[in-house]
């Protein structure tokens, strides 16, 4: 948590953190109308994006202005949105509403903590918010009510300090856990994941609305994996000690270890299967691509054959590279290869590292990458994609490997839990 001294200044960001507001003017935000997707500012091109944002900050100013170092909204018009993308962030964010005042903040440009009056006289009780501000109200799952009241009255300052690692958001009000580690559901398309990027709004909604200390931490990889590695961590075992391949079989010579990490060697491949068998299980795992780098994660694979299809394999791909333009669907990274397309655009830049999680149970299986479910899907009857027989897909167990295709994809951290 963020602590302010006494007679602190305002505006003025703690170590590590950078102030989206300078407390003199809207440097660095445009105004957005509240019924345009604010994902959609991510499909637009360089000077489409440009061209909007000139727009929108040319018209904010009907209803915002910054009056003694504080960001004040009138109740009405264009919801405040950040000039910049952000992904996994520490946000921190003063308010103060009038009675009966309503707002909220966007995160990735998708609705909502919940900003209102939480008193009776507010008029709100019937949309939860005597529950309190600060929950993720257009959930549908979790998250839509804070677990305590924490406001303090209108017209007195709180404090919102979130953080946000792939969908999984928590929110502290005045201090006070309301929101504790839920996913923000998509609610443009609760079809498809949040987007791993997206602009952070201010929503305007009725009332006056004051904002202040508006102070954002961009997360970096390797601490945003230590909480997703921490997640329901327990009945996580270990099968990769870090130090040699005991416990594993097959192309041991084509894989190194060195520091805790199990490394493809360049230009070599083959197939590295623990000597235990899995039937139902999750796997946690973390990696980094080289550029264009490949590999795959075999899944109930048998010691003969070909484990892709005698077995099951997850594709793991750095998609986004040039020699891969061409790619199908089913051949994306997370895909289950030749069956079961995943979503793109999860994966964190070249030389960083990923945390995966592969869940097999029956005939389903779940892939999430960065915090982020990008497949899920029953291959009972699935027909297909490549027009091959996968006879793997009703194995009922098999054993847990990887599959080299010559790049040094590197591994680590590698461990099941029996289902």
């Amino acid at each position: 948590m963020l602590a302010e001294p006494a007679g602190a200044p305002q505006n003025v960001p703690p170590e590590g953190f950078t102030a989206l507001f300078n407390g003199q003017d809207l440097s660095g935000w445009f105004g957005l109308d509240g019924r345009f997707n604010g994902q959609g500012l991510i499909t637009l091109g360089k000077e489409a994006r440009e061209k909007l944002q000139r727009e929108g900050l040319a018209s904010v100013t009907q209803h915002w202005k910054v009056e003694q170092g504080e960001l004040v909204n009138d109740g009405a018009g264009l919801y405040l949105t950040t000039d910049q993308d952000y992904g996994d962030i520490e946000l921190w964010i003063d308010c103060k509403i009038q009675p009966k005042g309503d707002s909220g903040i966007y995160l990735r440009g998708t609705p909502q903590v919940q900003i209102w009056d939480t008193t009776e006289a507010g008029g709100q009780w019937q949309h939860g918010a005597d529950k309190g501000s600060g929950c993720l109200w257009n959930n549908k799952q979790a998250g839509n009510r804070a677990l305590v009241l924490a406001d303090r009255p209108p017209g007195e300052w709180n404090r919102f300090h979130i953080r946000m690692i792939g969908p999984r958001t928590t929110v502290h009000l005045n201090d006070q856990l309301v929101v504790d580690d839920i996913p923000l559901e998509n609610y443009w398309d609760r079809t498809v994941p949040l987007p791993a990027r997206g602009p952070i709004q201010l929503q305007t909604h009725g009332g006056e609305t004051r904002f202040r200390n508006i102070f954002v931490r961009e997360i970096p990889a390797e601490e945003a994996n230590a909480h997703l590695q921490a997640v329901a961590a327990d009945g996580f075992e270990p099968v990769f000690n870090g130090r040699d391949f005991d416990g594993w079989i097959g192309a041991t010579d084509s894989y190194e270890i060195q520091d805790g990490i199990l490394r493809c060697k360049s230009g070599t491949g083959g197939v590295l299967l623990t000597g235990k068998t899995y039937g139902d299980f999750a796997v946690r795992f973390e990696f980094r691509l080289p550029p264009g780098g490949n590999n795959g994660l075999a899944i109930r694979a048998p010691l003969e054959g070909n484990p892709a299809y005698e077995g099951l394999e997850i594709q793991i791909l750095e998609d986004s590279a040039e020699k891969y333009a061409d790619l199908k669907d089913w051949q994306v990274h997370g895909s289950v290869y030749g069956l079961a397309p995943a979503r793109r655009g999860f994966l964190r830049p070249v030389g960083q590292w990923n945390v995966e999680e592969v869940v097999v149970q029956g005939s389903r299986v779940t892939v999430c990458v960065n915090g982020t479910t990008i497949n899920d899907v029953d291959l009972q009857e699935l027909p297909a994609r490549d027009g091959q027989e996968h006879p793997g897909r009703t194995r009922p167990e098999g054993h847990l490997g990887f599959l080299g295709h010559g790049d040094p994809v590197e591994f680590r951290n590698i461990r099941v839990k029996l289902l």
